[in-house]
């Protein structure tokens, strides 16, 4: 089962931002507005081949008449830029999700952003925000080539509140020198590959209150996420609304056994702990955390879990369903 909540869009405009990187603007056939979102959210686009992919809202989200997101077209990816980049036309419509955020902007006297390539997306707003608000920021921007960097020309008016860097020309950010020191204060967003958000997440590890600091978007599952997992064993899983109940075996997913039982209140999209789409109250028992969404505080308030991924570190869980 998919996201709920999804509308049929129509794509008015594809654009070339970069080397791989298409722009697409959506728009409802009828002209009606669009939900509201704020800075960080990401909506989910329903593909012609099948394929269910997230991408940051990187427009003005003042803009209720469109979306706006910009793909990367993955040559190693598993098909779903690929498909838009070679199949997808103007005029065209897609299943689009309401928007969600699991990266959302919060209050802070200074902001620290950091992307790597397309991870600029969600930050675009975030500095528009930033803006309007009076907040003190900056913007560190990596990338392989110039040529493959979208919204460098956009950025350029901020001037010394950006740093440009690629790779070809200057090696890697100079994290060292951005994170060396904690920032009181301060709050650092960064999205990109996963090497340089473990890089970030390194640098920053030794600060106060490191966890409340620093915000990660994450395009792929953590690495090493499996590394503090209990052990998968059978549970046993409370459908609080009906009082049903079911086992979940050891080589099954929570999420995979309820679809099977035909339970109608779960939704996913990504099915590896990305997206939060399957984010569950959990109102009995302590759930084994492997998801790459919920935040530190999250975690330890066992309130909430990621059923696609996450088990249970007791023999039972209650969930909201």
């Amino acid at each position: 089962m998919t996201v709920t909540d999804t509308r049929k869009l129509t794509v008015l405009a594809l654009d070339r931002l970069a080397d791989g990187v298409l722009g697409l603007s959506l728009a409802d056939p009828a002209g009606l507005p669009l939900p509201a979102w704020t800075p960080g959210a990401h909506v989910d686009l329903h593909l012609g081949n099948g394929l269910i992919r997230q991408y940051s809202l990187c427009g003005d989200p003042a803009e209720q008449d469109r979306y706006r997101v910009a793909v990367l077209r993955e040559p190693n990816g598993r098909g779903g830029s690929a498909w838009i980049h070679d199949h997808l036309t103007v005029g065209e419509t897609l299943q689009v999700s309401a928007p969600r955020n699991n990266f959302a902007l919060e209050s802070s006297p200074a902001l620290l952003l950091i992307a790597g390539g397309i991870g600029i997306t969600p930050l675009l707003p975030m500095i528009a925000a930033a803006e309007a608000a009076g907040t003190d920021w900056r913007l560190l921007y990596g990338g392989r080539a110039g040529s493959s960097m979208a919204f460098r020309d956009e950025l350029a008016r901020h001037g010394e509140r950006v740093t440009v860097v690629t790779e070809e020309e200057s090696g890697l950010l100079d994290l060292d020198a951005a994170l060396g020191e904690p920032l009181a204060g301060t709050l650092v967003y960064c999205c990109g590959p996963e090497g340089l958000l473990d890089a970030v997440a390194a640098r920053t590890a030794g600060w106060p209150d490191a966890g409340a600091s620093l915000r990660l978007e994450r395009f792929h599952p953590k690495a090493a996420e499996g590394v503090e997992a209990g052990p998968d064993t059978a549970i046993e899983i409370e459908l609080a609304r009906t009082g049903r109940t079911v086992i979940v075996p050891a080589d099954q997913s929570i999420l995979d056994v309820l679809e099977d039982e035909g339970v109608d209140d779960c939704f996913s999209s990504c099915r590896e702990g990305t997206c939060g789409t399957c984010e569950t109250d959990v109102l009995g028992g302590e759930p084994d955390h492997r998801d790459s969404v919920l935040s530190p505080a999250d975690r330890e308030s066992g309130r909430t879990m990621l059923i696609c991924v996450s088990r249970a570190r007791t023999p039972r869980l209650v969930l909201d369903l």
